[in-house]
């Protein structure tokens, strides 16, 4: 299905070896099966793990910097979309299987009717979210 909405996301990972490995696994189950490599600007390479509408893309960084913090200008979060809770439960229960700190397994937020969602972190830092709200995953 196409997507009018986001086209594809660009992360800069600290260790490719160990994020592409994460981001796979983690995003498999929600639709996101194949993975594709494309030269960047730079020369580098880029992996795509492509889903519903939408890519992700891995690249490895090139220069140090401070670790990540989501509270300076830049990406808070990326929250991805689950067909049902029990699909977040099991992303959830698959975190806390890696090395990464999980905020809190599946539960209920008032952000919208029936929000369901779980927090946790990348291998980096980054703060991502599985949520499932009903009626809002495209068939």
């Amino acid at each position: 299905m196409r997507s009018t909405g986001v086209h594809h996301v660009d992360l800069v990972v600290s260790s490719i070896e160990r994020s592409l490995p994460f981001y796979t696994e983690l995003l498999g189950p929600l639709g996101f099966n194949r993975v594709g490599e494309v030269e960047g600007e730079r020369g580098e390479t880029i992996w795509y793990l492509s889903g519903p509408g939408t890519s992700l893309g891995l690249r490895q960084a090139r220069s140090e910097s401070d670790p990540y913090d989501r509270y300076r200008v830049g990406l808070h979060h990326i929250a991805f979309e689950a067909e049902s809770r029990a699909q977040v439960d099991d992303r959830a229960a698959w975190a806390r299987t890696q090395e990464v700190e999980v905020e809190n397994d599946g539960r209920e937020y008032t952000y919208l009717q029936g929000y369901y969602a779980t927090f946790f972190y990348d291998p980096d830092g980054l703060k991502l979210e599985i949520v499932h709200v009903p009626g809002l995953v495209a068939a």
